[in-house]
């Protein structure tokens, strides 16, 4: 059965509204054209994810957000995505956004990079951007500021 998940990873996360967030990925990828096998949310702190950044990716510096690509099939969604919370607050303190808001626009990038959004040059960032803007859009559920 599709499903959307949701785990922490050496800290505790509240995921506020967590059907509502569940149901907006899953009408996202549909949406896009995809089938969901399966999504796994794991909110972790700053120092687990520069770990994972290092040990993966052969990068040092801190990050918002991790994508793994677990799927097999074209035009399947199934992946774990890493967000560290610790860096979404100070994001949405740097960028003067809500926490929620600036959480909920890294869980849509993280689920748009397995439909195959990419932000490494500018025009990508712009067609991601807009895409976030999109479906950001869409979310069914009252914002908490």
């Amino acid at each position: 059965m599709p499903s959307v998940n949701f785990f922490e990873e050496d800290i505790h996360f509240d995921l506020k509204n967590k059907n509502k967030v569940k149901s907006w990925v899953k009408s996202t990828i549909a949406t896009e054209g995809y089938k969901l096998q399966e999504l796994n949310y794991i909110f972790c702190s700053d120092a687990y994810l520069l770990q994972m950044n290092q040990q993966y990716l052969d990068h040092d510096t801190y990050t918002d957000i991790i994508t793994f690509d677990n799927s097999e099939k074209e035009k399947v969604i199934e992946g774990d995505i890493f967000i560290s919370i610790e860096r979404i607050r100070e994001n949405a303190d740097k960028f003067g956004t809500g926490e929620t808001d600036e959480l909920h626009r890294v869980i849509i990038h993280g689920a748009l990079h397995l439909l195959g959004y990419k932000d490494k040059t500018a025009a990508d960032k712009q067609q991601m951007t807009i895409k976030e803007d999109q479906y950001l859009g869409v979310r069914n559920f009252t914002q908490v500021r």
